[in-house]
């Protein structure tokens, strides 16, 4: 599955906006706060939040036109369509 890194300001305004569909991973860094919102979107995404050692600590599947903001600051975030990935709470990326 192909990734794509939201490293600026603007890749990470944009983010999944306005898509229709979205086959690939979407990584976002250099994060000022790690809340979330699905506005203007057009179907249901995971979101995986993973710390400085890459370790995924949270997770959360929304429906368009919601807000989440995870319990601590993520060093990366990874967006994709509802059940592309199979990630858990505890597991370490290699791929960041």
């Amino acid at each position: 599955m192909e990734i794509i890194y939201a490293e600026t300001f603007f890749r990470r305004l944009v983010g999944l906006m306005g898509k229709r569909d979205f086959d690939k991973i979407l990584v976002f860094s250099n994060l000022k706060d790690s809340s979330i919102h699905t506005m203007f979107m057009h179907f249901e995404i995971d979101v995986y939040f993973i710390d400085e050692n890459r370790i995924v600590f949270d997770k959360a599947t929304l429906k368009p036109w919601r807000f989440y903001r995870p319990k601590k600051q993520a060093k990366y975030i990874m967006e994709t369509k509802r059940g592309n990935l199979n990630l858990k709470i505890g597991d370490k990326l290699d791929f960041l």
